[in-house]
Formats: C-alpha cells, sequence, structure tokens
C-alpha cells in the first residue's frame, strides 16, 4: 500500500552523527527522529548495511557539503527492505529487498549510518539476489564510478588495452570486471602478490608491482611500446601525471580526483593529445540531475544482473556492526584496504 507522507512521532531510530569535523571520534552513535516519506516518489528503507567509503572520511575531516544543517549523517551506499513507498512509485513494493548510493554528504534528513532511509526511486535498484546485504550496500558509488570512467567517459571499446590503478581496491576491482564484461586487456597496479592473485581472478591479465616496478614502463612494454588506450587513474597526484605517460597518443585518461597543479603539469598528455576526462559520480546528486540519476539507477539494474550471472564480484574485505563506524574509517584511512568496507545494521 502507497502512502505520500509517513511519520513516526514517537519512534526514533539508531544513528551514527558526525557532530563535527574532525579525527573518527567525532562520530557518534545517538538517537535521531526517522525519516519520513515526503513526496510520492520517495521510499522508505529499513537499511540493514551501509557502504563505507573514502568520500565519507573526507567530509568527516574536511566538513560535510552542507555545513549549515550539522549534525550530519554520512554513508552514501545503503541497502535494506522496503517498509513504505510513496503513491506515485512504481516499481518497488513493501518487502522488495534494494540497494542504492543516495544521500550521505550532510543534508538533513539523508544518510546511511542508520537504522533507516527515504530515497528517491530513481536512485534505487533491486539487490542481487546473490549477494548478502553487507556485499549490496558496499556496492553502489564504486559501480557507478567504475561505469562511468570506463563506459561513459572513457567510451571502452572491445579488444583495447587498459591501465586501472589500484586495481584491488574499491573502484578498482570492479573497474577490473567491468573492463572484462566489454572485451578489454586489463593491466593494474597492486602492492602486494596477495593483491596480484585477486585481480588476476577477477580479470587482469598483467598485475603491475608498482613498488618493485616502473609501472609506467611496465604498461608501455605490456602495449608493445604504443601505450594503453585508456588509463583510469583512482589515485591522484602525480601518479595521476604519470600515468599520463602509459597512454597511446590520441588516448584517453579519466581520473576520479582533481589533477593537483603541486603534482605536475600537463605538457606529456598535450604532446601525446589526450582525452581527459574527470569522473565524480556525485554530481547528478548534487545538482539534482534527474535523468543522469536514472541512468545512475539502471547502471545498478544491470549491475545487478550481472552479479547474479556470475560476471561480476564484490569483495567485502571486512564488517564493522553500525557503532564502530569509527573503527571503519580508521581502517580506510590506512590506505592499505582490499576491496570495500561495510557497516552492519541491527
Amino acid at each position: 500500500m502507497g502512502a505520500c507522507c509517513l511519520n513516526y512521532p514517537n519512534d526514533p531510530m539508531k544513528a551514527v552523527l558526525m557532530t563535527e569535523v574532525g579525527t573518527p571520534k567525532v562520530l557518534q552513535l545517538q538517537e535521531v527522529p526517522q525519516p519520513t516519506i515526503q513526496t510520492d516518489s520517495e521510499i522508505l528503507v529499513r537499511l540493514q548495511a551501509a557502504g563505507v567509503n573514502p568520500i565519507d572520511t573526507k567530509l568527516r575531516r574536511r566538513g560535510p557539503l552542507y555545513p549549515d544543517q550539522m549534525p550530519a549523517i554520512l554513508g552514501c551506499d545503503g541497502a535494506g527492505v522496503v517498509e513504505a513507498v510513496g503513491t506515485g512509485v512504481q516499481d518497488f513494493r513493501v518487502g522488495d529487498e534494494v540497494y542504492f548510493c543516495a544521500g550521505g554528504l550532510g543534508k538533513s534528513g539523508t544518510g546511511n549510518y542508520a537504522q533507516w532511509a527515504v530515497v528517491e526511486e530513481r536512485f534505487v535498484a533491486h539487490k542481487p539476489t546473490s549477494l548478502s546485504f553487507a556485499e549490496a550496500a558496499a556496492a553502489p558509488l564504486v559501480l557507478i564510478t567504475a561505469w562511468e570512467a570506463l563506459y561513459d567517459r572513457g567510451g571502452l571499446a572491445e579488444g583495447q588495452k587498459v591501465l586501472i590503478q589500484a586495481g584491488a581496491g574499491g573502484v578498482g576491482h570492479v573497474a577490473i570486471q567491468l573492463a572484462k564484461i566489454k572485451g578489454a586487456q586489463i593491466c593494474t597496479t597492486v602492492s602486494s602478490q596477495e593483491k596480484a592473485r585477486l585481480v588476476r581472478s577477477l580479470g587482469a591479465e598483467y598485475p603491475i608491482l608498482y613498488q618493485q616496478t616502473d609501472f609506467v614502463q611496465a604498461a608501455l612494454d605490456w602495449s608493445g611500446g604504443e601505450g594503453v588506450d585508456l588509463a583510469f587513474d583512482t589515485v591522484g597526484g602525480k601518479i595521476f601525471y604519470d600515468t599520463c605517460r602509459a597512454v597511446r597518443v590520441y588516448g584517453d585518461i579519466v581520473t576520479i580526483l582533481e589533477p593537483d597543479s603541486a603534482q605536475g603539469n600537463l605538457k606529456i598528455a598535450r604532446q601525446r593529445n589526450l582525452r581527459i576526462s574527470l569522473e565524480l559520480m556525485l554530481t547528478p546528486m548534487l545538482q539534482g540531475l534527474v535523468a543522469a540519476q536514472q541512468h545512475q539507477g539502471s547502471i545498478l539494474k544491470q549491475c545487478a544482473s550481472w552479479i547474479d550471472q556470475g560476471k561480476l564480484k564484490i569483495h567485502l574485505s571486512q564488517t564493522f556492526p553500525l557503532q564502530d563506524a569509527a573503527v571503519a574509517h580508521e581502517a580506510i584511512e590506512t590506505g592499505s584496504t582490499t576491496g570495500k568496507i561495510a557497516l552492519l545494521i541491527d
């Protein structure tokens, strides 16, 4: 049964609040009012898990994007069970298991480090049946980021050679698989033999142990001296500028970080006539771009199908209970985590 507006005036929920900018200690489990459906296109979800992403730690350290609405509930990724739907919702019913990337940037009434969330239908997709809630909650932001970077920005085509930075990381490990689905050949940087084995199992032909090997020369040798067709930078800083040297003339480089002019310059990129693309999957949410939000929902729908077909895996390396969100942030900030981290919600 649909609803245009639901209220639970006497029914608080548990949520981890960011009470101020600072260390992980500013994340505190508290009771707050449950969010309520306000428009006919919204869905109320009882969350079972929330993904933890580097963007969460950056917002905690630097401040949320809506500082006038503090305290904030972080967490862009969520998975759970639909408890109520607005009267205009078409594709979801009470009891459906769903996953999504929405909210969590500091705007009041949003965020997934909590027991409940209200989300616009266009952000939501049915959860892959083969995944646990924790695995599903870890997936949306990285799936959308890698899809948009490789397919939408980079125009990846069958048979192309791709270099993916940090292939064992959250974005990198799904980027390898999406490139493989497209029929590309993949080399990727990793820091250990253990991570090399992981990326090989996901479809990478050539793991480059960057601490022992010059990744630029390795990628050039692997591509017959020409350079790769497409490079996907998930690290930033000097690595972005170094990566330009590994891309063929008239090739593509996509980065998920803002190039830092203090770390290098674009001389090599210009000499090689590279096409440089910037990827920020949060843009549709930040700018209210409805068509782009629907596209991201479609990405999650297609990826759910591939996951259930066994073509795509989510590597969930660690889980923590909701109240230990601070510990999860500390784990991400080591910079050495493999795959993804999620919070389990009672």
